[in-house]
């Protein structure tokens, strides 16, 4: 089988993290070959970039968050994601391409249209998108005792915004993007994750 490329997406405090790590350890039971990432992440430049991006004593205009994610992607494709996916391994990876439209398109305002165009000239488009689907507000009442990094505390309208542009990215990209509930027991949202992943294997 050729290397396939999984992303996992949601807002923040969705499951995502658990369940792509999930999805790494039950395709590599059933035999296959898998390299597990995040972004931004993932290569010693990109990780540097992260601590930036996520630093919560930062203050960033809405373009140099922009440029800042795209150059630690960049890295993350050349480095990692590009030489695993010609060696035919699965790549699962913790946010991508869909999460910088969602949070600097549609939650910061920057123009959409030149954010996606910007997004598929310079990046591989996954085989298959996951999103992991919940109101904000449930969302938010899972931070617990953890501290909430530069992007988590917003305001809540912006990540209204970013939750409402992820859906519009799944309406838009149906063939791509399988929408998962993730409000209810976690055991039933992986049972989600696992189905639409079996049935995504199974007709490659």
């Amino acid at each position: 089988m050729p290397g396939r490329l999984i992303t996992l997406e949601g807002i923040d405090n969705s499951g995502k993290t658990t369940h792509a790590k999930r999805l790494s350890n039950y395709l590599k039971k059933k035999g296959y070959q898998v390299l597990s990432v995040r972004d931004p992440g993932g290569t010693e430049i990109s990780e540097k970039i992260r601590k930036i991006l996520l630093d919560k004593q930062n203050s960033l205009a809405a373009s140099s968050e922009l440029f800042l994610y795209l150059a630690a992607r960049q890295q993350l494709v050349s480095e990692i994601i590009s030489p695993a996916l010609k060696k035919n391994k699965f790549v699962i990876c913790d946010r991508y391409c869909d999460s910088t439209l969602a949070y600097q398109g549609y939650g910061r305002g920057l123009n959409i249209s030149l954010v996606d165009n910007i997004l598929k000239s310079f990046f591989p488009v996954p085989d298959l998108t996951i999103l992991i689907d919940l109101p904000v507000l449930k969302a938010q009442k899972r931070f617990g005792s953890n501290r909430p990094d530069r992007l988590e505390k917003e305001k809540f309208a912006f990540h209204q915004k970013v939750r409402q542009g992820y859906l519009e990215i799944a309406k838009k990209n149906r063939q791509r993007v399988r929408l998962v509930e993730g409000t209810g027991n976690p055991a039933k949202t992986w049972e989600q994750v696992r189905k639409i992943v079996d049935n995504f294997i199974s007709r490659s």
